[in-house]
């Protein structure tokens, strides 16, 4: 079974990410200009806004001095969108009418205009928390010019969408929901995305939920039946612990005009490959109690804003079931420690501030149609400002600063927020350098617990699993009752990612804090590859049918194969298809292959994603790749030209290239003859998707049958006749799978895709 890790850097909060070149460094003010052939554009998009709320083809856009053709460009917002506006908030589509367009990767940009935030930095600064807490979308600013006027600087927010999914939950093709009501949220709204079960009928949540897959209602449904209904069941549908970092920074930062407030609404719901729902924030324009609309509980006051509120709630079902779990509750009050302390106590949130607005300040006082005047900004700190563009423009905005200095006396006294957590000293581990396979003891030293767990994994886009620690003399713990704790784990990866979390009666505590976002790391060892010991063993220049990757793109593969009966790591390996230049790509920490197994790396040329990706792709012409420890060949193979969905390939496994049937991360086929390849195996596999069975029907003898994942790991195998049988995938995370068949007698073999729901 071959397993990757792909290591995680983690910025400093104070920090501005990037270089100046990036589009969303929070450093500098990117430059959007839009040119329309026409003068009327404005009432043109104030008419499509009221109505079909389409795009408006713009003759094009310059982003920072890059031009792009044609582009669809529209008013977006509900409360923040008024006609008589001269500043409205924009969302740009790149790829509207080209859809390869995109600016550094990125093809929607979405642009809130400040109308209700004299400081300007809302939004900004309140991504730049949360991205330490959760993932989260990367947020800056944008000075704006529509036929070469200014209209002023914006906060520019990274759209959440198939490629935000892919960058941080590994997939694209789950069940995905946008969290608002259709048409809007407030007095006349027709639904409300309040997690509330309503039937099986999916059109009972089609007024509060939008969305943006082709399929998942079903799945989403069943995720509301479970939290109101199956609570016990909760983590195997949804990303609690994500959930709960969602609700800790809803109610610190009184971030009202979300799930937490009156309209439970401004959040992504996305079914990951563990098929649990993830939610994203969204839309934090009016963070920092900016929101006139309150909790949907009466009224309250921002500044004493209780962090059980809304935990009776007839309408906030999944506040209601979170606080009102024991565990949960204690989770969720460690989260809103960790952000009081780390963020608003030590005071790094003004340090981010005042970086934000001193980047923007110019803009600011250059923007022709801001909300608030320039002194009103500068005071936005700490002054309440009353006007702009708030509702009836009469709306008191706090002082950030004033607001969240209120907000850390407040907690001071709350009676939840200072009760006693643990401690964790120290962690510990039988054997610091463990083997592949090794069973390792870990230990935790507590103080002031009771209950302590263990959350550990073995590849980074699967799901912690926790495990309680026993302090009983019996699991390598040293003395009963010594407040040591202790687990046995074996170590089945090349790196272990793991936490620990203690609670007594009244409180809990994380190691290390931020998690489950952040955790510790063990390395496991395990002997490099040496030359020979791993191949180039096949390599599909002109995919397009054969296999897709998590993002659901059918890209150049590569597949190394192990020839040994013993894992091997291959980490700090480089690939190349230049053999002058040897250092091309390296291939990632933590990457190693299993005795005798494959492992798939996409030569697509695009390092942004996750996982195995080159920054080289296959020449389908013909070219050399080269497999080396950097100055040493390890493995090489020159090829031609390339027939699309026909492989190159060592026949049998690590023997002589030819040309063969794909057999994506399984053994190859070196029976069937080209010709062949136009005469599929007679056999149909549906339904496609699927939710809980696969079948598969053939008119062909002596099959062999296998289905792996998309990193080659084999979970189903057998062998069948002319007939029908029955795959149980009901266990099986969603994602793509493919299906490997082969006819023992004729050789001929076929690969099939299938995606589990």
């Amino acid at each position: 079974m071959n397993k990757f890790f792909l290591s995680c850097f983690f910025a400093a909060f104070i920090g501005m990410t990037g270089s100046a070149q990036t589009f969303y460094d929070r450093a500098s003010v990117q430059t959007i200009e839009i040119f329309f052939g026409f003068a009327n554009w404005d009432a043109q998009m104030d008419a499509l806004a009221t109505t079909t709320e389409d795009y408006l083809v713009a003759d094009s856009v310059r982003i920072n001095g890059v031009v792009y053709d044609s582009v669809g460009v529209k008013y977006k917002g509900n409360s923040s969108y008024n006609a008589n506006n001269n500043k409205n908030p924009i969302h740009i589509e790149l790829n509207y009418i080209h859809g390869s367009a995109d600016y550094q990767g990125y093809t929607d940009i979405k642009l809130s205009n400040g109308y209700n935030d004299p400081s300007m930095i809302r939004e900004v600064l309140s991504y730049a928390i949360l991205e330490q807490y959760m993932d989260c979308p990367k947020a800056n600013f944008a000075n704006v010019y529509i036929n070469g006027t200014l209209r002023g600087v914006y906060s520019s927010a990274e759209s959440i969408d198939d490629s935000f999914n892919g960058d941080h939950y590994y997939s694209t093709g789950g069940a995905f929901f946008k969290c608002n009501p259709v048409g809007g949220a407030g007095p006349g709204s027709t639904g409300s995305p309040d997690l509330k079960y309503l039937g099986t009928d999916s059109a009972s949540y089609a007024s509060s939920y939008e969305i943006k897959s082709l399929y998942g209602w079903k799945e989403y449904i069943g995720m509301m039946d479970t939290l109101n209904n199956n609570f016990t069941k909760i983590e195997s549908v949804l990303d609690v612990d994500r959930a709960l970092w969602m609700l800790a920074f809803n109610n610190v930062l009184v971030n009202l005009d979300s799930y937490s407030g009156a309209f439970r609404q401004n959040y992504y719901m996305y079914r990951d490959l563990n098929g649990r729902f993830v939610p994203t924030v969204w839309d934090l324009n009016m963070s920092f109690a900016g929101f006139p609309g309150g909790t949907g509980g009466g009224a309250y006051t921002a500044t004493t804003l209780d962090p059980m509120s809304n935990s009776t709630s007839t309408i906030h079902p999944l506040i209601v079931k979170m606080l009102g779990d024991p565990m949960y509750k204690r989770m969720y009050m460690a989260h809103i420690r960790t952000m009081l302390q780390e963020i608003f106590i030590s005071g790094a949130y003004l340090t981010t501030a005042n970086s934000l607005r001193t980047t923007i300040d110019a803009s600011v006082q250059s923007d022709p149609y801001k909300f608030y005047t320039y002194a009103q900004y500068q005071a936005s700190l700490t002054t309440a400002v009353t006007g702009g563009g708030g509702p009836g423009g009469g709306s008191s905005i706090p002082g950030i600063q004033t607001l969240m200095t209120a907000r850390a006396t407040y907690f001071g006294t709350n009676a939840n927020y200072i009760l006693v957590a643990p401690t964790i000293p120290s962690i510990n581990f039988s054997s610091a350098t463990p083997t592949f396979g090794q069973t390792v003891t870990v230990t935790a030293t507590c103080t002031n617990e009771t209950t302590v767990f263990l959350g550990y994994r073995f590849s980074h886009p699967l799901k912690f699993t926790r495990v309680q620690m026993f302090d009983d003399g019996a699991h390598n713990d040293g003395a009963a009752g010594d407040h040591v704790y202790g687990v046995d784990v074996v170590m089945n990866g090349a790196m272990m990612e793991y936490y620990v979390y203690a609670e007594n009666a009244n409180a809990g505590l994380f190691s290390p804090q931020r998690a489950e976002h952040e955790f510790h790391t063990l390395m496991v060892t395990l002997p490099v590859a040496t030359a020979g010991q791993v191949v180039i063993n096949e390599l599909m220049a002109s995919n397009s049918t054969t296999a897709v990757d998590n993002y659901g793109e059918s890209d150049d593969w590569i597949e190394l194969y192990n020839t040994t009966s013993t894992p091997l790591s291959v980490a700090g390996l480089y690939l190349s298809d230049d053999p002058l230049y040897l250092n091309m790509w390296q291939i990632p920490a933590g990457t190693f292959i299993d005795a005798n197994d494959y492992l798939i790396i996409w030569a697509d040329d695009d390092t942004s994603q996750y996982g195995l990706h080159t920054n080289f792709k296959l020449g389908s012409n013909g070219e050399t790749l080269v497999f080396s420890n950097g100055t040493a060949f390890f493995d090489d193979v020159t090829f031609g030209i390339q027939s699309t969905d026909v492989s190159y390939a060592r026949c049998p496994d690590a023997g002589v290239f030819s040309f063969a049937p794909p057999t994506f991360a399984a053994s190859n086929n070196c029976t069937a003859s080209l010709n062949e390849l136009d005469q599929p195996l007679a056999v149909s596999v549906y339904p496609v998707p699927t939710l809980d069975v696969v079948y598969v029907t053939s008119q062909e003898e002596q099959l062999t049958l296998t289905v792996v994942d998309l990193s080659g790991r084999q979970l189903y195998a057998t062998k069948m006749s002319a007939g029908k049988i029955e795959i149980p995938s009901t266990a099986w995370m969603s994602g793509y799978y493919r299906i490997l068949l082969t006819n023992e007698v004729s050789g001929k073999s076929t690969s099939i895709p299938m995606m589990k729901q």
